[in-house]
C-alpha cells in the first residue's frame, strides 16, 4: 500500500521528501479538485465572484471543516496560512504599554517577530517562559506557565505543536488556568490539523489559527482562523471592504456571520485552495488515513530512536509529548545547517532548525514515505558522524560548517 500512497503526490521521484511539516504536501487527486476551482472561476468570473454565491461555496467548506475540527462553522474564517491568522489577532487586541504577552522559548520565529513587532507599536512587554526539558509532564509544563502569570499578564500565546522541536504541548489546563483568570488565550496550530484529533470548541481558546495545507494535505493557501464568538468583536481585518459592516450586526450582509463576511469578502481574491478543503478531507477518508499516520508516528519514532543512538543524545520528550508524525532529534554542539548538504549529498530534503543555539534534525513522515527512506537518512547521519563529516568535529581542528 505505502507505495501505492507514493503515486498518489506529485514529489519529486528522486529526492527523498522527509520535510512534510514545511509546506506539506498535496496529493494530485486534491490538486486536481484546486484546479478544477480555478476553471471554474476562469469561466465566469463575474457569476462565481457573485458575493451569494461565494458565501453557499464557504458555507460548504465550513460544515466540512467545522466538522474535522469540532467548531462551530460560523466560527471559521479563510486565511492563507496560520502566520496570517495569528497576526490578525495579534495586531487586534488592545494591548497597553506594560501589559504582558506570556509565550514559551519553542515558538515559530515568524510569530516571535510578530509578537516583537506588537509590542513595539502598543508598549507591551513579551515575557519567554523556558519550558522543562525533557518534556514528560502535564504537571510541569502548566506549573511553569501558571508561575510566570502576572496581573499585568493579558496574552497567553502557545504553539500546540512546535514548529523547531516538534513537541506536543498539553495545552488544555494552561489555557483553562488563563481563561479563568481573564487572560485572552491564542494558540498557533499550525502543525495540528490532520496530524492530531481537534476539537477546539471543548478545548476553549478564545483565538486559534491552523494550517490545511501541511498534515492535512489541501493545497497551499488553505488555513483557517476560529474565534470564539464572544472574542470576534475584538478582530480587526487589515482590508475593509463590502463584507465589513459598521454595525458588526450578525448574519453579515452576504448571509454567514459579521466575523465571516468582514474576513472572506475582501476584493478578488482567488479561493480555489481553501474551497479544496473538503476534497482533502474526502481523499483521507477514501484512503483510509488513520492507519496510514498510525504507521508513519511508529517509522517517525522508531528511526527517531535510531538517530539518537548513533548521536548519543537524549530525547526532547517522552513519545506521548512529540508530534505523532514529525519528530526533532538534537545534534552535537556546533553543528551547521545542514539542509543544502544532505540534499545535494544524499538527496533527502529535510530540515535542520537551530534552536537554543543547537542544530536539530526535524523528521517528517508522512504517507507516501516508506521504510527504505528511513534507513537511508539513518546512513547518511551515520556517515556523517564520522571524524571529519559535518556532524563531528575532525581530530585536529573545529566543525566544518555548511
Amino acid at each position: 500500500m505505502a507505495d501505492n500512497l507514493r503515486a498518489l503526490f506529485q514529489l519529486d521521484p528522486q529526492v527523498c521528501f522527509l520535510n512534510h511539516g514545511s509546506y506539506g504536501a498535496c496529493p494530485l487527486a486534491v490538486f486536481e479538485t484546486y484546479q478544477g476551482w480555478q476553471a471554474r472561476l476562469e469561466r465566469q468570473p463575474v457569476a462565481f465572484m457573485n458575493p451569494r454565491h461565494l458565501a453557499t461555496l464557504f458555507a460548504d467548506v465550513g460544515a466540512a471543516l467545522g466538522g474535522a475540527l469540532g467548531a462551530d462553522p460560523d466560527d471559521l474564517v479563510a486565511v492563507t496560512n496560520a502566520t496570517a491568522g495569528l497576526n490578525i489577532v495579534a495586531r487586534s487586541l488592545p494591548l497597553a504599554p506594560g501589559d504582558e504577552i506570556l509565550t514559551t522559548d519553542h515558538e515559530y520565529a515568524a510569530l516571535d517577530k510578530t509578537w516583537a513587532f506588537v509590542a513595539r507599536r502598543t508598549g507591551a512587554v513579551i515575557r519567554t517562559v523556558t519550558v522543562p526539558l525533557p518534556l514528560t509532564s502535564v504537571e510541569a509544563f502548566t506549573e511553569a506557565l501558571v508561575a510566570a502569570i502576572t496581573p499585568r499578564t493579558k496574552v497567553l500565546f502557545l504553539s500546540h505543536i512546535t514548529s523547531p522541536t516538534a513537541l506536543l504541548f498539553p495545552i488544555e489546563r494552561a489555557i483553562a488556568a488563563a481563561r479563568a483568570r481573564g487572560i485572552w488565550t491564542v494558540v498557533d496550530g499550525a502543525h495540528a490539523p490532520g496530524q492530531i484529533p481537534l476539537n477546539l470548541n471543548a478545548l476553549g481558546a478564545d483565538f486559534y489559527a491552523g494550517n490545511c495545507h501541511k498534515w492535512m494535505m489541501a493545497p497551499k493557501g488553505s488555513a483557517f482562523l476560529f474565534a470564539r464568538p464572544e472574542m470576534q468583536g475584538l478582530l480587526e481585518p487589515a482590508l475593509i471592504s463590502h463584507g465589513w459592516t459598521e454595525e458588526g450586526t450578525t448574519p453579515g450582509p452576504f448571509g454567514g456571520s459579521a466575523f465571516q463576511d468582514a474576513f472572506q469578502f475582501q476584493g478578488t481574491r482567488d479561493h480555489a485552495a481553501f474551497l479544496s478543503i473538503p476534497a482533502a478531507l474526502e481523499f483521507a477518508r477514501v484512503q483510509g488515513w488513520q492507519g496510514v499516520a498510525d504507521r508513519c508516528r511508529i517509522m517517525a519514532q522508531e528511526t527517531a530512536e535510531r538517530l539518537r543512538g548513533l548521536i548519543g543524545l537524549p530525547a526532547l520528550s517522552s513519545p506521548e509529548f512529540c508530534a505523532p508524525q514529525m519528530v526533532s532529534v538534537r545534534l552535537p554542539d556546533g553543528t551547521a545547517n545542514l539542509r543544502d548538504a544532505f540534499l545535494d549529498r544524499y538527496g533527502i530534503e529535510i530540515p535542520f532548525p537551530i534552536w537554543r543555539g543547537q542544530s536539530h534534525l526535524r523528521l517528517s513522515v508522512q504517507g507516501y514515505n516508506v521504510q527504505a527512506e528511513m534507513d537511508q537518512l539513518h546512513a547518511a547521519v551515520a556517515v556523517e558522524l564520522r571524524p571529519g563529516g559535518w556532524l563531528a568535529p575532525p581530530p585536529d581542528g573545529p566543525l566544518r560548517q555548511a
